[in-house]
């Protein structure tokens, strides 16, 4: 009884303290991307938080964050109150105003000047080689860095204009497919078809660390607020909202949010994203072996029951109910998503699930991370902002890494001993499929060739992949509409 009592307690503190964490960044982030209107604030320092964000003066506190406001815009996003709901005319109306103002933004680009001295161009030239060097040296993520370290050294080149409008090659694959939802979308359809949800279907509670590992999602956004309020950055909540998707280490689903949001951010944005997929094997292992213990890396964990084939079958389709019916702005990623992974689990067409895991998503990889690559260029990375971005980006995808692993051991503490967790696989909470589920299953066997762990990882590993897309979708529920 004393026991029980015990655990009864921890899990009340627990929740207190989330309640409480909850709201001191509400209540934070509130006033860190408040609009106030010019004529209130005239006799506001310009510094902190009590001032008017740059190209916000006429928001009138549209995008202001209130805890009633989020959940009615979450509420209206649903697709059953759309389908019950006729718009108005000035639903409409409003509708049209977001897309000129988005496209406008596209047409305006602060990340963009003119053109850059030459040693800067030499210095990205550099970065380039360096970045073809850890993919094929180190062997990190070669897939991605390859093309993007090619991408940067190219773009560069003096009087080459592969980078040039209108009829540069990296200027035409980035405007074809990573300055929109095309590239992203096929990612993802190739995503699907290369994944297998068994380990999650297996083991549901392994969603709580893909969920955990959101963490950095969020903190980024808390991040881009304290740049606001202390290092006088201009980020309105639009851009933080998408800045914020980096720490989810998902560069397709931040390429996506990017588009729907800040459009005039998406090079950066993208660069810091794929820049830290590929980086996975360098950034986690260090803070796994931090957060955990010798013991804890040993632990062994049972066998995954066997998943029957319909399961696998039902599960894209549910996923794909669900979400068109509470979150429609992240249905057309899951819905991308559940497209490859139905194909590939019904076997009714094995052609087009080959295609999908292979041709197309290799041909599309490659487009995309020169795409990628060609926005490295000293223009838009060597400037403040965009260090800044980067930098962020890195603290958040660690936090991000250190969440999934904080949850696993705060699990065991209510799992019995045969049921425990390795902490390692909550690593792989985050989105980077299956690079992160390979670096967990890694660092185990270091600690014992014996102790195979990517199955299990794969389970918190796809939760990660569902888990930022939804956080997308509620950011462009809350902010898009």
């Amino acid at each position: 009884m004393p026991d029980t009592k015990r655990i009864h307690n921890t899990k009340i503190a627990f929740i207190m303290l989330a309640i409480m964490a909850a709201a001191g960044v509400f209540s934070f982030t509130a006033n860190a991307f408040a609009q106030s209107s010019p004529a209130r604030d005239s006799s506001a320092p310009a510094g902190g938080m009590n001032r008017v964000i740059k190209n916000t003066e006429n928001w009138n506190g549209k995008y202001d964050i209130t805890f009633s406001k989020f959940l009615r815009n979450i509420g209206k996003s649903t697709g059953i109150y759309m389908m019950l709901h006729q718009p108005t005319e000035q639903e409409k109306a409003a509708a049209q105003a977001l897309e000129q103002a988005q496209q406008a933004a596209e047409t305006a680009d602060p990340f963009s000047q003119a053109q850059a001295p030459g040693w800067q161009s030499i210095i990205m030239i550099v970065i380039g080689f360096l970045i073809i060097y850890l993919a094929v040296g180190k062997g990190f993520e070669p897939l991605l860095l390859i093309p993007i370290g090619f991408g940067t050294v190219l773009v560069n080149i003096p009087g080459a204009g592969m980078g040039a409008a209108p009829h540069g090659m990296l200027h035409i694959i980035y405007n074809a497919g990573v300055g929109n939802e095309f590239f992203p979308m096929i990612i993802f359809m190739g995503i699907g078809a290369m994944t297998d949800f068994g380990p999650l279907i297996a083991n549901p509670k392994m969603a709580l660390l893909g969920g955990a590992a959101q963490l950095g999602v969020f903190f980024t956004l808390f991040g881009v607020a304290l740049m606001n309020a202390f290092l006088g950055t201009d980020y309105t909540m639009l851009q933080a909202s998408a800045i914020s998707i980096i720490g989810g280490a998902d560069g397709p689903t931040s390429i996506y949010v990017s588009g729907k949001l800040a459009p005039e951010m998406m090079a950066v944005i993208a660069v810091a994203a794929y820049s830290y997929m590929a980086l996975v094997p360098m950034i986690q292992p260090p803070i796994m072996k931090a957060l955990t213990t010798k013991k804890e890396r040993m632990i062994k964990m049972e066998q995954l029951r066997p998943v029957s084939k319909a399961e696998k079958v039902l599960f894209p389709m549910l996923l794909l109910v669900l979400a068109i019916l509470l979150l429609p702005p992240a249905c057309p990623l899951i819905g991308m998503l559940a497209l490859g992974n139905f194909v590939k689990q019904s076997g009714a067409a094995d052609r087009l699930s080959k295609t999908m895991e292979n041709e197309l998503m290799n041909i599309v990889s490659i487009l995309l991370s020169l795409g990628v690559g060609s926005q490295m260029t000293p223009e838009k990375i060597m400037r403040r902002e965009s260090v800044g971005i980067i930098v962020l980006g890195l603290v958040a995808f660690s936090v991000a890494t250190a969440g999934g692993v904080l949850m696993a051991k705060l699990m065991n503490v209510f799992l019995p001993k045969e049921k425990k967790i390795n902490p390692l696989i909550g690593s792989a909470g985050v989105s980077a499929v299956p690079m992160a589920a390979r670096v967990s299953n890694k660092v185990g066997l270091e600690y014992d060739p014996s102790n195979f762990l990517l199955m299990n990882a794969m389970g918190p590993n796809v939760s990660g992949v569902i888990g930022t897309a939804i956080a997308a979708g509620v950011f462009i529920a809350t902010y898009g509409f």
